[in-house]
This record gives C-alpha cells, sequence and structure tokens, in this order.
C-alpha cells in the first residue's frame, strides 16, 4: 500500500486525508442513526401510561429530551399539553426542525468531500501530465523514462483514488439522507398520534 501511496505522488495525500474523514463520518452516522436510538417502538406507550398516570412533570420533561430524539419532539408537544392542538404541533415541528438538523449532522461534508475527491483526483492527474510533458521537453533531460513512468503514475494513481473515495462517500451520503427523511417521518408520525391521543381524537 505504502508503494501505490509513493507512486501516486505528493498530490494523492489530500484525498487520503478525505477519505479517513469520510470513513469517520460514515462510521459516527451509522452508530448515530440506528432507528433503535432515534425512534424507540416503545417509547410513546410508556410515555403515554406515564402522562395518564402521572401528568407532566418537569422531571418526566428532562428525561423524555434526554433519552433520544424522538423523545425531544415529544417533550416539545407534552410541555403544551395543555394548550390548543395547534399550539402543540407547531412546538412539535419546531423541535422536529431542530432534532432534523442534528440528525444531519457531518451529511454536508461527506456529500463535499464525495463531490470533490473526483477533481482532486483530477488535479493529480494534471500534475502527472505536466510531468510528463516536462520529461519530453528540450529542459527534460532528452526523454527521461524514469520520470516519465513516474508522471504516469502520478496521473493514474491520483484519478483512480479519488474515484475510489468518491463512490463510497456518495452512495453513503445518498443512504444517510434517505434514512433521516425516513426517520424524521416516523417521528412525525409519532408526534401526532401523541397529539390526537392527548385531545381526545384517539384512544391509542
Amino acid at each position: 500500500m505504502f508503494t501505490l501511496i509513493q507512486a501516486a505522488g505528493w498530490p494523492v495525500w489530500p484525498i487520503i486525508l478525505a477519505s479517513i474523514v469520510a470513513v469517520g463520518i460514515i462510521g459516527e452516522r451509522l452508530w448515530a442513526l440506528r432507528p433503535g436510538i432515534v425512534t424507540p417502538r416503545d417509547l410513546l406507550p410508556r410515555v403515554m401510561q406515564e402522562y395518564q398516570e402521572n401528568g407532566v412533570s418537569a422531571e418526566m420533561l428532562m428525561r423524555l429530551h434526554k433519552h433520544s430524539p424522538l423523545g425531544q419532539i415529544l417533550a416539545a408537544g407534552l410541555k403544551n399539553d395543555k394548550s390548543t392542538r395547534e399550539i402543540m404541533k407547531e412546538s412539535i415541528e419546531e423541535a422536529g426542525r431542530a432534532v432534523a438538523h442534528d440528525l444531519e449532522r457531518y451529511l454536508t461534508t461527506l456529500g463535499t468531500i464525495a463531490s470533490l475527491s473526483p477533481l482532486m483526483g483530477l488535479f493529480g492527474t494534471l500534475i502527472g501530465m505536466i510531468e510528463i510533458f516536462g520529461s519530453n521537453s528540450p529542459t527534460g533531460g532528452g526523454g527521461n523514462p524514469a520520470q516519465l513512468a513516474h508522471g504516469v503514475s502520478v496521473a493514474l494513481y491520483n484519478a483512480a483514488f479519488g474515484i475510489l473515495v468518491a463512490i463510497p462517500s456518495m452512495v453513503f451520503y445518498r443512504h444517510f439522507r434517505a434514512k433521516v427523511d425516513s426517520l424524521v417521518v416516523e417521528m412525525e408520525l409519532q408526534a401526532l398520534k401523541l397529539v390526537e391521543i392527548i385531545h381526545g381524537e384517539r384512544k391509542s
């Protein structure tokens, strides 16, 4: 592997740095966007049971807020349980926007890496082409085979590394965006159930 990096030359180092950042983001988002962490299925029934037994308390709201992203949205709704249905929905929507923004953390960076990696590879290709032309110039030693081979290596390896980083980064970026959208929809449905139950429009 180190031999390949040497053959690719110095332009490959930004691509390697981008790949390390991308791997870190992918691992962190895979862990953070698990449905059991974001939208626990048993949370709403437990919240409604506690609400019916004890009502809303500051301790309950604080516990919910720390529990999960869904808990933050439900806590925002329960703060306004005595208000009208419209006010309760507005507070839930505001909390939902904040939670959705938090779920999209680092995705912009991952998308940027996916877009820029081929360009960084192209930059390395141009550097390699400059070396190739330099080896054939009158001042380049009359066609230095070693310099020519190095220029070809820099051009090809950087293009390959750039594409190699861009493809998985783009795949995971689109996967995470779709997953965030799905989780947000699920949280909206759970919050709507909470509003309807509290305001007597459904039993459970």
